[in-house]
């Protein structure tokens, strides 16, 4: 045989562009943001306008139907019988400022996994129930807190052997390594409660459908998601509802001001869960970006495509047919954040962060202010992008800050200010 010939024929009928990865290099350059149309959040898809509350109510379930479809996949409607177990119970943590609480979640009828553990903190000095901050973390809740009484996970999680995570499980040299992003004294002093739960007791972070809620939802024989259902973003949005129906039963905690916040992918996570979930009276998105709170259109940053190849199981898999194909979206994020409206919203970005698109991020709040203004709310009170570490604050609120990709004091100290405003001062 002519092996060159045959090669030379192989090549014919298969063309290495048929075997290329695809090219996601992202782009930097705002001259290379290609031009857009967003959809129009206050009209319908019949092209009718929104004129009234009765007709945004109509077109939020459009809109919610549509990202349901088309981005995170659709949420299971079953409801299941929780059963909780205390863990632990310390009322003297933090030096006597705050009672700790460990709350195990068993999501069927068996003592095992899947379950969520909730490590709760709420101040002692509080002549009433206190409004809370609601977040998943990426790595154990033993890493918020240098507490050695914290339960210690054992949930597989991502290698990181900077954090003390060893062949994808936490040691103790995990204790306290995410402090920096977790000022719970802080929280506690200004007179909020703060709960977490590790994102993991809800779906590992992994391309695996078998190892978290996914398979209590299965049908007989299903393996994984369908191409309509939910990916891991929206088990891990679920994951924070579940957790505020056990806050709603704590009797310390304010029910009616509970905050959901997250931290880039987990960001994403809170912005569905406030969308899908109207009990949560805040929303938090801190450097969430493509699929949180950046425009998808921009394709500035990680776009749809690069996302979708690289965590490809974050999203429902009809996700997939907009990868390099943003403007055939039936949707984009701004109208994940009109559906939060007309509660409190706070986006943030980070300067250095562009890989989050920051000016994405600013555009899809400003965008969404229609639906606040529709329900008589102030929005987002500019049409500018303010300068670095200048927080605006309206109904939205905003700010750029210094630094990287990562949720730091300053940006609590400005969710704490808004909580401040939006909840009321706080007084011990």
């Amino acid at each position: 045989m002519n092996y060159t010939l045959f090669l030379f024929g192989l090549l014919f009928l298969f063309p290495p562009a048929l075997f290329a990865q695809p090219d996601f290099t992202p782009n930097y350059d705002e001259e290379q943001v290609p031009d857009y149309t967003l959809p129009d959040l206050l009209l319908f898809e019949n092209g009718k306008k929104v004129e009234s509350h009765s007709d945004w109510q109509l077109r939020r379930a459009e809109i919610l139907q549509l990202f349901s479809s088309q981005v995170y996949g659709k949420t299971p409607d079953q409801s299941l019988k929780l059963r909780t177990q205390i863990l632990s119970t310390d009322k003297l943590a933090l030096n006597g400022k705050a009672t700790r609480k460990e709350v195990r979640v068993f999501f069927t009828k068996k003592n095992a996994r899947p379950y969520m553990d909730i490590l709760l903190f709420v101040p002692n000095n509080s002549n009433r129930p206190a409004p809370a901050f609601l977040g998943l973390n990426f790595y154990g809740n033993q890493t918020i807190y240098p507490d050695p009484d914290i339960t210690l996970s054992d949930q597989w999680m991502r290698a990181n052997d900077d954090f003390g995570i060893v062949n994808h499980q936490a040691t103790e040299a995990s204790r306290g390594v995410r402090v920096s992003r977790w000022p719970v004294e802080t929280i506690i002093d200004r007179g909020y409660a703060l709960a977490t739960v590790y994102c993991g007791d809800i779906d590992p972070d992994k391309n695996d459908f078998q190892d978290g809620v996914h398979p209590i939802f299965y049908k007989s024989g299903q393996q994984e998601p369908s191409d309509e259902e939910w990916g891991t973003i929206g088990a891990w949005a679920w994951g924070l509802s579940r957790a505020l129906d056990h806050l709603l039963t704590e009797e310390t905690i304010d029910g009616d001001q509970i905050a959901v916040i997250g931290h880039s992918r987990l960001g994403k996570a809170a912005l569905w869960a406030g969308a899908r979930d109207e009990r949560f009276a805040m929303v938090i998105s801190n450097n969430s970006g493509c699929g949180g709170a950046a425009l998808s259109r921009r394709a500035y940053g990680e776009t749809v495509g690069r996302i979708n190849h690289s965590f490809p199981h974050w999203f429902g898999n009809n996700f997939e047919q907009y990868n390099s194909n943003e403007s055939s979206l039936p949707v984009d994020q701004h109208m994940l954040l009109s559906l939060v409206a007309p509660r409190p919203l706070y986006v943030a970005s980070a300067k250095e962060d562009q890989w989050a698109d920051p000016k994405g991020e600013f555009l899809s709040a400003i965008h969404a202010t229609p639906v606040y203004q529709l329900l008589g709310q102030e929005g987002l009170p500019t049409t500018q992008m303010p300068p670095v570490d200048r927080p605006v604050i309206g109904t939205i609120g905003y700010h750029v800050r210094s630094g990287g990709h990562d949720i730091n004091y300053y940006d609590w100290e400005q969710y704490l200010i808004f909580a401040d405003k939006h909840f009321g001062e706080k007084s011990p």
